[in-house]
């Protein structure tokens, strides 16, 4: 398999893409305050942003990957995917991955999503996340019934 293959049987079911300001996080941390950072980031995400140099630059990454990944999904924000049901995490070597929680989670196993693939940047001024969700559309043979 070169690193264009899939795993047999599964599809890109959607990419996203988005590019965020980081005067624009800036701007509603300073005129909304927590009631911003906590209606559209979990806990685990403010507690990482909150403690880097420059917290608007990583929530901006992190906005900017939910858009992403409802992009990807093909709803947008709204009512199937919520801004705190996409939440951006960090593997050991700094890796990003998403975690998909609530009506989104519900969303990637009804549409039998296997992976859900993120890339964030930044610079002083933008930041950018691109996003792949995987699909393995055969029904799973441990829920058929025998």
């Amino acid at each position: 398999m070169n690193s264009f293959d899939l795993p047999a049987g599964t599809r890109v079911l959607g990419i996203g893409v988005d590019i965020v300001e980081t005067a624009r996080i800036q701007s509603s941390i300073e005129r909304f305050g927590q009631r911003f950072l906590q209606r559209v980031f979990t806990q685990g995400e403010r507690d990482y942003c909150g403690a880097m140099p420059i917290p608007a630059r990583h929530y901006a990454a992190r906005f900017a990957a939910k858009e992403a990944v409802s992009k990807a999904f093909g709803t947008g924000i709204g009512k199937q995917v919520g801004w705190r049901d996409v939440e951006v995490m960090r593997k050991q070597s700094g890796e990003p991955y998403i975690l998909l929680h609530g009506p989104a989670a519900e969303l990637a196993a009804t549409l039998h999503i296997v992976s859900a693939l993120i890339s964030l940047s930044h610079s002083d001024h933008y930041s950018v996340a691109n996003a792949l969700l995987i699909q393995d559309p055969r029904p799973n043979d441990s829920s058929s019934p025998k």
